[in-house]
This record gives C-alpha cells, structure tokens and sequence, in this order.
C-alpha cells in the first residue's frame, strides 16, 4: 500500500523546517534563522489519524531570485509538488501577505494539487490575530492558525490535510507476482533495461535524462514467474527548470520502492556511485527491501583481471550499508549478464522470506556469544537470554537480553555477521528489535 505524499512549500524563513520536525516528532531537518538553509528535499514518515504518510520538508520558493542556490531550491520544490498528493502551503502571519507568498500561492494553484494553507507563528492562544484574514486574498481557502515552535494547532492542520488523502488500496496484483523496482539516477538504463527484457520498446529511451515521465509497471512471464517491473519516473523536461535532473529522482523512487519485492539499483559504470545513488540505495534499504546492486553499461568499460574486482570494491565501500546486496554486472544494451539477473531476483526475494527455526537460530547465538563474549560495563555483562524471529520481508529477530544498555551496536553487528554466516540471507536487511528481560 503506497504512502501519500505531502509537500511542505513556502518561501524561505517561514519556519518549514520546524514544522517538519514538530509533525515527524525528531529534529531531522536543519533549523536555523538563515533563509535557505535547507538546501535539499528532507523526507520521513509521519502517522495521522491511522495514516502512514510520507512529509517531504523542501527549500524555501523565491520565484523570481536569480541566486543560484534559492534557483535550485525552488527546483526541489517545484519536484516535489508534482510529486505529492497534498500541498502545505506555509506563510508567516508576521511577515504578513508578501509578494512572494501571491507568486508562490498562483504556481501551486496552477499544480491542480489539494493545497492546505498553514499560517505560521500564531504564538498565542485564543482570538487569532487581524492579520491573519489578509490571506484569504490568495484564494487558497480559510487560513489555520499553528505555532510550529510551540505545536499549536498542529493537530487542526493534519485534520486538514488528511481530508485530502487518497483513498487506501492495497496493491492490485495477485500474491504470486513478482514486483520489482528497477531504481536509480536517470540515464543510468532503467528503461533499456525493461526493453531488453521484453525485447521490445514500450519505454522510451534517450540519452536525454528524464525522459520516462511516470512509473511504469510492465508484466513478463518467464520459466513459469510473472514478474511486474516498475520503471521508476524520471523527471520532465521543463525548459531550463530541471537543469540538475539527476538530484530530482528520489521522490519519484519512494512509492516504487514501498510497491516492490525486489529493488534492482542501477549504478552507471561509467560514472561510479554518486552521491545520489547512495540516497536511493539507502532508502531501499531503509524501507526493509531485498536489494541487487546493478552495474549497467559495463560493456563500455575498458578492462583488465582486476577491473571488476575494484569495482565491486568501491561499490562496497560506497555502499557500506548494504554489503549485503549482491552485484551484478550487466550491459542492458547488448543483454549481457540479463538472463543471470533473474535467478538474483528469485534468490534474494527468497532470502528475503526466510524463517528460521527458533532452535537452529539459539545454537547459532550461543556458539557466538562462547566465540566471542558480549560486552560489559561497570562490572555487568551483557546476557543474550533468548532469540525468535518475529517476521519476515525482512527477516525480523526479537533478541532479549538483561540489558539493552549493555547491547553495543559493534556486537549486534557481530550476530548479524554470525547469522547471515549460518544462514546466508545475501540479498536482504535484517532487522533486530532488543527486548529487556530478567532471568526468572
């Protein structure tokens, strides 16, 4: 079931960022009295009223600067409106109706998006201030009054927005098929990917990035396995408005990614990882998905006996989180290595299912806590009491302990390590939650 996406736009200054964190509940967002300095999209999840919804906080609009800095923020928000399903439009009742607050109002309009507008800095309780009704005049609909310093009608305003939300549906296809998101920068060869595969193009491909404008889901049959692959949107081409594609394509891979079983990260040989494919990595394995990292374009490397391997090295440097996703080396152009891609997919969706005996899985822990002894402070030491797996996709482990205090995260690496030796799970995260228990 995907989230709904809700925008946080406004002009610099109006206090976004602060209102990000009071909605999210954890300081996330950088706040500081200095217009622009949240320079890039920041994401997270909130929950309203049974709700799960995705908050994306964005650059301050200044529609008619110049400055290359508030240019490329008004760029993320711009991204982020197409992207969302709901607007919060936020404006300083100190300040009062500027002319950037119309600008800003008539471009959000033009969206056709559900637009909420949230008027800042209402600091007190009771009769709201005079100023407040002036911006009736943007014709955005009744004002609500918050505070996001001190959380005053926070509540009124996710009300609001939550009349908004689409309704929720669960994911259309059937059980026995496969989804999987093919994720990544634009050009990286997502779409000559999903042609070659199909062996036919029903996805445009350019050298132009952003050239496929929504996600595309395309069903394939092979050996028996339906298989569903989303083509994750790149951005359109507005004129000079989307210059810096590439730093645009995250939020288009959120509902790919929370769709999917399977999460093929496509990484451009020829450039490496970037920056921005450590950003879409890392959502995929925030979200909890089976993963394969996917070298495209590997025919235009030049090559000798070492070349893969450093590159396989790089990306597990750069990709240090996920050193647990196997990689394959593909050339969506000439289809070499493609049909290898498939036993991956069926590997790792497998990996990502397994269950594991509650006995089999406290014999691998107590050979580990005898090969290496847990931690300990001031005197105490860390006691693994009793380990089960909670869940699957991904595999979840409950480990309960005297102390959860004393559970280093250097030692829940170590019995992630030891685990994923006994058993394999190549191809997915796993997930630990620590529980606190006295021996009876």
């Amino acid at each position: 079931m995907s989230k709904p996406i809700v925008a946080l736009v406004g002009r610099p200054n109006v206090g976004k960022s602060t209102l990000f964190n009071k909605i999210i509940g954890q300081r996330i967002s950088i706040v500081e009295d200095t217009p622009g300095v949240t320079r890039d999209r920041i994401y997270a999840e909130g929950e309203w009223l049974g709700r799960i919804f995705t908050l994306i906080d964005t650059g301050g609009i200044e529609p008619t600067s110049k400055d290359e800095i508030l240019t490329q923020m008004r760029q993320q928000a711009e991204v982020a409106v197409e992207t969302s399903h709901v607007i919060v439009f936020l404006v300083d009742v100190k300040d009062g109706l500027t002319a950037s607050d119309k600008d800003v109002a008539n471009m959000l309009i033009k969206s056709g998006k559900p637009i909420v507008l949230a008027c800042n800095k209402v600091d007190n309780i009771g009769e709201p201030p005079l100023e407040l009704y002036e911006f009736y005049n943007l014709g955005l609909g009744e004002p609500i009054p918050i505070s996001s310093i001190h959380g005053l009608g926070i509540g009124d305003l996710l009300d609001a927005v939550a009349e908004h939300f689409p309704d929720a549906v669960d994911d259309e296809y059937d059980e026995d098929i496969m989804k999987v998101a093919i994720i990544g920068k634009p050009n990286a060869g997502k779409s000559s990917l999903v042609n070659k595969i199909l062996g036919e193009n029903r996805v445009i491909v350019s050298d132009v990035p952003g050239t496929t404008r929504d996600a595309i889901d395309t069903y394939f049959e092979k050996d028996g396995d339906k298989y569903i692959f989303i083509d994750t949107a790149g951005m359109r081409k507005k004129g000079k408005i989307f210059e810096n594609i590439e730093r645009y394509s995250v939020i288009r891979s959120l509902t790919a990614i929370e769709r999917s079983n399977v999460c093929l990260i496509m990484i451009d040989a020829s450039e490496g990882v970037t920056e921005q494919d450590t950003k879409i990595a890392g959502f995929a394995h925030e979200q909890g998905k089976a993963s394969i990292i996917v070298i495209n374009k590997w025919d235009l490397i030049e090559k000798d006996d070492k070349t893969m391997h450093l590159f396989r090295q790089e990306v597990m440097n750069k990709l240090s989180f996920m050193t647990y996703a196997p990689i394959a080396f593909i050339s969506a152009k000439t289809g070499q290595r493609i049909g290898k891609l498939f036993e991956l997919i069926k590997y790792v969706a497998d990996q990502h299912s397994m269950r594991i005996s509650t006995g089999m899985l406290n014999d691998i822990i107590n050979e580990a806590v005898v090969k290496v002894q847990p931690p300990s402070d001031k005197g105490k030491r860390l006691k693994i009491l009793y380990v089960t797996q909670a869940s699957v996709k991904p595999p979840t482990f409950v480990i309960f302990v005297n102390d959860k205090e004393l559970m280093h995260f250097s030692y829940q690496r170590y019995i992630e390590n030891q685990i994923r030796s006994a058993f394999g799970l190549e191809g997915t995260p796993l997930r630990f939650i620590i529980r606190e228990r006295s021996r009876e």
